[in-house]
């Protein structure tokens, strides 16, 4: 039976159509710092890139970072690995379009256990 040519070919649950290997262009490694979980990235302000220089991934953490986000939320809401979020952040970081805020620690060099349970109260929300 021939398909109707409007019909969709995916639906919601189909998932992803661009696999996350492709979104970080193969990369499977960081090149930069390490970025933590809970550190908060914001966008640098700065005059914007040329857009064909930016992947769609990439203006979307432009966008979502116009207000402070955690590593965390931007891979929710980009519904992507945290992996490659970090390498579409380091990227990101290198061209001077973020600025990546590390975690507060203690004297003991351990994150604040304030900061932790606000992390995980925001996890259990989503």
């Amino acid at each position: 039976m021939p398909q109707d040519p409007d019909e969709l070919w995916v639906d919601e649950q189909a998932g992803p159509v661009v696999r996350p290997f492709a979104v970080a262009r193969g990369r499977t490694g960081r090149r930069g710092a390490a970025i933590d979980l809970i550190a908060v990235v914001v966008t640098a302000e700065v005059p914007p890139p040329d857009p064909r220089t930016l992947g769609p991934e990439d203006e979307r953490i432009l966008e979502l970072c116009v207000h402070p986000q955690t590593v965390a939320e931007l891979a929710s809401d980009l519904v992507l690995p945290v992996g490659v979020v970090r390498i579409l952040l380091n990227d990101l970081l290198e061209r001077g379009l973020v600025h990546v805020r590390r975690p507060a620690v203690t004297r003991a060099g351990r994150p604040d256990p304030r900061l932790l349970r606000e992390v995980i109260d925001g996890l259990r929300a989503l």
